[in-house]
Formats: C-alpha cells, structure tokens, sequence
C-alpha cells in the first residue's frame, strides 16, 4: 500500500508540475520534437534547440520570481510573455548565423547555468527557507532525477533489444530517440516536480492546514538524507583534505620554479576551488564536528590557493594573450577568492550571495564588451597583428611571407591563428581575407608552417600513407609489414624470415630501446 501510495505521489508531482510550469514544459516538448527531427533526418537544428532550451530554463526562473514575490495571475501571465519575448529575441541572435559557433555554445551555456543558479536563489530571498536548504533541495531532486532516468533509459533500452533479437528489426535511432526524450522531456521535468513551492506572497492566501502542509513538503524536501551526511563528512571531506595537503606540499616546492608555468597544474586548481565552495554549501547543512572543523579551516586555504593560481594564470597571459577559456579561468578565481574572503567572516545562512555573486560573474562574462570573446578577440587579434608589424610582414593590408622568424615568433603567429579560426573570428580580419583556410594558405599566407599545440608535451609525427596506391619495390628484394601500437613483453618479437642471396635472415623487433627499432640477424 505505502508502494503505491509512493508512486501515485510521484505521478500527482509530475502533474502538478506540468500545470507548474506550462511554459518550460511547452519549450521542453518542442525541444525533443527538434531533437528527434534531427535524429531522423540528419539535419542541424541547433539553433532552434538552443533557443527552446533558454525558452524552457526561463520559463522555470520566472515562475520560481512570481511564486515569491508575487500571487496574481496577471503578473504570472505578464512573466511568461517576457520569457517568450526574450525567447525570441535569442532566436533573432542566433538566426543570423550559418552555424552555430563555439562562442554561441559557450554564451548559451553560461546564461543557462545563471538562470538555473537564480532558480535555486530567488525562492529563499529573505525567507525563512536559507540558500542552503534550497541548494539540497535542488541538489537531491538533481540526483533523484539521474537516478530515476537513468533506470528509466535501461529499461526502455532492454526492452528495445530484446524487441530486436527476438521479435523484429527495430531501428538503431530508438536508442537515440528514447535518450532524446528520457533526457530532454522527463527528466527536466521530474526534477522540477521534485522542488517544493517555497514561502511567498501567495501564502497570504492559503489556510493555516495549507501552509503547514507546504511547509512539512519543505522540510522532506531539503532534509540531509543520513548517507549522504556520511558521504560528504567522513568520505568526501577527507579526500578533499588530502588532495589539498598535495596541492599545498607541490605549490610550496615549485613556488619558484614550475608552478608558475605549469598547465596541469590550472585546471587542478580550478578542481578544486569548485570542490570546496560545493562541499562548504552542502555542509553547511550539516551539524557534526567535520562539517563544522571543514567550514572553520577550508575557507582560509581557499583564498591563498585561488590567487596564486590567478597570479599565475595572468603571467601566462604574456605568453599566450587572452583566451576565452584563460578568460573563464581568471574571473573564476576572482569569484573563488571574493567567495572564500566572504566565508572567512559571514554565517552559513547568508550563502546565497555567494549564489548572487555566481551570477553577476556570469552575466558579466557574457555581455558586450567586457565579455569573455570581445576580450580575446581583441587580444588574440592584436597579438597578431603587432608580431606581424614587428617582423615587417604586415604593410597596406598585405602580409608578406617570412620563413627567417623565431621560432617564438612563429609559435605566437600559428596560437593567434589557430584560435581566430577555431572561434571563426578570422573571416573579420581584413588582412586575412573572408576566404583564409588555416590548413591550405597557412603556409603560402605566412612562410612556414603552422603550429600545432600538443598538450601532452611529446614530439610526434603524423605520416599517412594512401594504401590504394601501389609501392614500387624494384630497389629492394623483400617487402614486410610490422605493427607497433604496444609494446607488450608477451608479443612474438620475431617479425618473418626471408632468404636473400642464399642466405636465411630473421627479422625481429628489439627487446630494448625506442619503439619500433628493427633487429636484422643472420640465422645461417
């Protein structure tokens, strides 16, 4: 009985979140529908799925505004006009573009992740429900709906494939279809179904049984489950503790040396900076010894980490100008230090400015013209165009070839280059020319050849043979071919033997050495 009582609670949730949320469940639908037709038809769609997501992701925003601060209808209807207006305004963006671009990704992503953030933080504005007790709500209904998609998908999945092998042919695309509507229509859906209506204006109106009935949804909904207090105090905090004792050891033996130009190490940094604000919002939350000692303790390691990584990434960029992605790097250390100054001295329950600040940070990394691409455009295209006056290869629009440059001369031409072309800004430089392509006038444009940069630090070449050509062998007596992917100690080191001249030879790869080293021995 408590079974099905459970699911008839889920089915009423999912239904009450379609009446919740018309206008995100309308953009969702319409989505899939997209998504599906360019499943089926192979075509490109992207646009009009961006901007049925940013439809849908500001549906839910503007409804979480109007439920607290708002109750009449009116303003809710006003909401959802100004969601489809700025749902249209972001189509008209996009539409003037052939394709759709990395920055276009990149841009889109950000104000999704802002309109979820303001999601989780608009409802407890100075509520009695904390920015803390949301963020579990959202971060369990989260979870909750992984979970539940993810068996969801299986079970249609194996249903699917056992249709296949044993009754008839089923299509390959079912699977992408059942994903497409698993991923795009339930699960947004379900988790939305998960978050309880918090406190607002429109309590004014509701009876005693009703708010506290409201608030009893409240409380179950942003309670710390037992496991996943011991998750997070005994398990993930530890870890942390000693990925941060690494991280301190390794940036007090290379203060002076590697850390400073080491690009592993960013991205690490980065790592963690996430990890601790995460952690400290979930264990805020929490009342035992650890999450109180991890709340007192990690705010002031934080800070010192985060700005000799943003010392360290502004160094690089005298090196390697600004990217969007060094751009991302720098204001998120920004961000991590003003947060982790603010959780030195503030109580747990003012978390949400921390929210706030996480926005701001975002909107303003994406609009004109302090925004992450108008800056390393600008950078990027400056960098290039004063290498190129400097080593007089640039005069009345015209570059001139020069293969006499430095070798870091060279590497900053093919970096500049390789990013404009990546982030299709190249079209817009007039010495380069609307029909510039990287990989065929690179070499005529500049003299030499382009750059590639190898994060892995190894040098490497790429030969490629066309085996529909024949080999002319009429120099040589034998032709072998040999494999060398592994170097596995089990392998049969002898390759063939041949005769030559009356002579038995053996070919063998070398037990030693490089790869790919060759052993000629005569057996006679």
């Amino acid at each position: 009985m408590k079974l099905l009582d459970k699911i008839w609670e889920k089915l009423s949730g999912l239904v009450e979140a379609l009446s919740r949320y018309p206008l995100t469940v309308a953009f969702l639908a319409a989505a899939a529908v997209v998504n599906a037709m360019a499943i089926h038809q192979e075509v490109d769609y992207t646009r009009y799925l961006l901007t049925f997501l940013v439809g849908a992701f500001l549906g839910f925003a503007l409804q979480a505004a109007w439920e607290r601060f708002f109750d009449k209808t009116s303003v809710r209807l006003a909401a959802m006009a100004l969601g489809l207006v700025l749902t249209l305004g972001y189509f008209l963006i996009v539409r003037q573009y052939t394709s759709t671009s990395t920055e276009t990704w990149i841009r889109t992503s950000v104000a999704l992740f802002a309109l979820l953030i303001a999601y989780i933080w608009v409802p407890v504005i100075k509520s009695e429900i904390n920015f803390n007790q949301g963020f579990m709500a959202a971060f369990k209904a989260f979870f909750n709906s992984l979970l539940f998609s993810g068996v969801l998908f299986t079970g249609i999945t194996l249903i699917i494939t056992a249709i296949d092998l044993l009754l008839f042919r089923v299509s390959d695309k079912s699977y992408l279809h059942t994903l497409n509507s698993v991923g795009i229509l339930f699960a947004p859906i379900y988790f939305l179904s998960l978050i309880p209506v918090y406190p607002g204006a429109a309590d004014n109106n509701r009876s005693p049984d009703q708010l506290e009935q409201n608030r009893e949804k409240v409380r179950r909904a942003y309670q710390c489950p037992k496991f996943l207090e011991v998750l997070v105090s005994y398990i993930v905090i530890p870890l942390l503790t000693v990925y941060t004792v690494i991280l301190i050891i390794y940036i007090a033996r290379n203060i002076t040396g590697d850390f400073w130009i080491d690009n592993r190490l960013e991205p690490m940094l980065v790592s963690f900076a996430i990890a601790v604000i995460l952690i400290y919002i979930l264990a805020s939350s929490l009342e035992n010894k650890v999450a109180e000692s991890f709340r007192k303790i990690f705010p002031k390691v934080l800070v010192p980490i985060v700005l000799f990584q943003i010392a360290a990434s502004l160094l690089r960029i005298q090196e390697t100008g600004i990217t969007y992605g060094r751009y991302y790097v720098i204001l998120f250390g920004i961000f991590a230090a003003v947060s982790g100054i603010l959780m030195c001295f503030m109580a747990v329950r003012k978390n949400g400015i921390i929210a706030a600040l996480l926005i701001g940070f975002s909107l303003f990394s994406i609009i004109p013209p302090v925004d992450a691409f108008t800056i390393s455009r600008t950078s990027q295209t400056g960098r290039l165009t004063d290498i190129l006056v400097e080593n007089k290869m640039l005069e009345n629009n015209t570059i001139s070839p020069n293969a006499s440059l430095s070798e870091a001369d060279k590497k900053i031409i093919s970096d500049s280059v390789n990013y404009l072309v990546m982030m299709e800004y190249a079209t817009d430089i007039s010495y380069l020319g609307e029909d510039f392509d990287v990989y065929e006038d690179f070499y005529n444009t500049f003299g030499f050849y382009r750059y590639d940069e190898n994060p892995y630090r190894q040098d490497s070449v790429y030969l490629n043979l066309n085996q529909q050509s024949p080999l002319n062998i009429s120099d040589y007596e034998t032709f072998v071919v040999a494999n060398f992917y592994t170097m596995d100690e089990k392998m049969d080191p002898i390759i063939c033997d041949f005769e030559s001249a009356g002579k038995t030879y053996t070919l063998s790869r070398a037990k030693t050495g490089a790869a790919g080293a060759l052993v000629l021995t005569n057996t006679d």
